[in-house]
């Protein structure tokens, strides 16, 4: 299953408030009733073509966005290090999501601003410590993000959450696939149409 939030087009009987929908054939969306981490998956009559709608970020967190750091070995050498034996965990406010298609805001503090696509886990519940084989029992789906940075922070000061935390810094979508198994998939990232 794919999960999009959208903006009804003009006229819509849901009117123009956020809805959750399913996408279907890869050109369709139905509308569902509510939030489908919280109120499960029903459908309403509405379908609409994928082209009427304006795709948002296909979650809202409750809290923050938790991200781990220099995970990746190319790009932590890249920053001058190696991947840590224990993650470096940051997190990034509930501010910083956006939608896939909507524009980052260059903050006036910073000069460079880099990029990094990433696949995100969407939690379906609160959950604290949980045990490697129950992962799975938490995990209602992946989508992508784009961990947004203002580099020339991130190496003045060390702060990671200050660096990265910028309202907009932190696209999402365009939806969550509930399917999806992570593997050796090749996540890919374009800035202005270019691919970088």
């Amino acid at each position: 299953m794919r999960i999009v939030r959208f903006t009804p087009p003009a006229g819509s009987k849901l009117g123009s408030d956020p809805h959750f929908g399913l996408l279907e054939d890869d050109m369709s969306i139905a509308a569902i009733a509510s939030d489908p981490l919280y109120a499960g998956i029903f459908k309403q009559e509405e379908v609409f073509a994928l082209s009427e709608v304006k795709l948002l970020a296909p979650v809202i967190p409750r809290s923050k966005v938790v991200c781990v750091g220099k995970n990746y070995a190319d790009h932590a050498a890249e920053m001058g290090g190696e991947v840590p034996a224990e993650p470096i965990i940051f997190i990034k406010p509930n501010t910083s999501v956006i939608g896939p298609e909507d524009l980052i805001q260059w903050p006036e503090t910073s000069e460079r601003i880099d990029h990094e696509a990433e696949l995100a886990v969407v939690i379906s519940k609160i959950c604290k410590q949980v045990p490697r084989e129950k992962v799975k029992d938490v995990i209602f789906g992946y989508t992508l993000a784009n961990d947004v940075t203002a580099r020339d922070l991130q190496k003045k000061d060390g702060q990671w959450s200050r660096a990265k935390g910028f309202d907009t810094f932190c696209p999402l979508g365009p939806w969550i696939d509930t399917n999806f198994v992570p593997g050796d998939q090749l996540i890919t990232a374009h800035v202005d149409g270019e691919l970088k």
